[in-house]
């Protein structure tokens, strides 16, 4: 989980894929690009098949990790046709990670919070509406329409349940696979706001559900609080808003708080298509 694993060592691998590969290979702009994904795929597969690296993870890397070992394919390239034995650039391209990754560590990350705002518009009334939002009942897989945090393996939503409807109330929100969120409700206006803290709590979530670098409530990874908002449009229509803030803790926010946008924003997105869908038939 650092700027050197990530963004420097797969340059340099295709730098060197590229460098110590024939001459008449080497010329292509093409072979320069491609080749050096092989050995990418390889480690892909085995950190995968010795459970080095989860899939979740893998996916959010590979990109970075396609487009930096393309890049170290053009520079590999460029000094094997500069000067055929340029053995100093290439020493100093293997030892860059070893001088790097002392002084990244000695930069403490710096956490950032992230919103993730997503709304829909719904044909009910706001009391049915707001039921749906304050407890959710039992949700069969066929309801699920969470596209990337299925892809990703991330546990799907269960249920919500609440004690009672007002500050201090208790929630839990409950996904498979042992993830439960535990919300406390800090601002509370009946059918119109609901405002609660996040809390979920790593040593409760079994290490097979979650890539120990993206589980929720661990070093990198912590969501903090949401809020319904319920806001009356002509015609009867409802618009339910949902957003939540949410922590990242690495040295790489700047991709790692993308990521964490999309993912938290397929789960809300998620959650909202079933409470419209149960708020207009039921």
């Amino acid at each position: 989980m650092t700027v050197t694993f990530l963004f420097c060592l797969p340059t340099i691998v295709g730098a060197l894929t590229v460098y110590l590969s024939d001459a008449s290979k080497a010329r292509k702009t093409s072979y320069r690009i491609i080749a050096p994904w092989i050995p990418v795929f390889l480690f892909f597969v085995i950190t995968l098949a010795l459970a080095l690296e989860g899939w979740a993870c893998w996916l959010m890397i590979l990109p970075v990790f396609l487009i930096a070992a393309s890049l170290g394919g053009l520079l590999g390239g460029y000094l094997k046709a500069r000067n055929m034995n340029n053995k100093l650039s290439i020493s100093t391209l293997v030892l860059l990670p070893l001088l790097l990754s002392p002084l990244e560590s000695m930069i403490e990350s710096l956490p950032g919070t992230y919103k993730a705002y997503t709304y829909i518009d719904i044909d009910a009334p706001a009391d049915k509406i707001w039921r749906n939002v304050t407890r959710v009942m039992e949700i069969p897989e066929a309801e699920d329409t969470g596209y990337l945090t299925r892809t990703l393996g991330f546990p799907r939503p269960v249920k919500a349940e609440l004690n009672y409807e007002g500050v201090g109330a208790y929630r839990k929100a409950i996904f498979t696979n042992g993830l439960v969120f535990h919300e406390t409700v800090t601002e509370y206006q009946d059918l119109q706001k609901m405002v609660f803290n996040i809390k979920a709590h790593p040593h409760e979530i079994p290490s097979t559900t979650l890539d120990e670098h993206v589980v929720i409530g661990g070093d990198y990874f912590d969501v903090l609080s949401g809020t319904y908002e319920l806001e009356k449009l002509p015609n009867g229509i409802h618009r339910l808003h949902l957003y939540s803030y949410f922590k990242m803790n690495t040295t790489f926010n700047f991709y790692a708080g993308l990521w964490g946008k999309w993912i938290m924003k397929d789960i809300q997105n998620n959650i909202l298509k079933i409470e419209k869908q149960r708020s207009e038939s039921m």
